[in-house]
This record gives C-alpha cells, structure tokens and sequence, in this order.
C-alpha cells in the first residue's frame, strides 16, 4: 500500500512528461511532413561520378 504513494505521483509525473515532450514536438514541426522523408529516400540518387 505504501508503494502506491510512490507509484501513483511518479506515473502521473511521466504522464506529464510524455505529454509535455509530444507538444513540444508537435510545435517544432516534427509531424508537419511525415511522407516526405519516406519518399525522397526512395528516390536518392547515389549514382557515382565517373
């Protein structure tokens, strides 16, 4: 029972902190252009020069 003291204030303190970290991302633009990155590895054009 004397656990639950500890276990309950520290996951609510993780959820906040999850929390905060999602929206920080989200305001810095992180999901802006989730397809972009996935798209342009495909067409990376690594030919060498000869």
């Amino acid at each position: 029972m004397e656990s639950l003291f500890l276990l309950v204030p520290l996951s609510i303190a993780l959820v906040f902190g999850a929390l905060w970290v999602f929206f920080k991302a989200s305001d810095d633009g992180q999901f802006e252009d989730l397809e972009g990155p996935a798209l342009r590895i495909l067409h990376d054009d690594d030919t060498p020069d000869r």
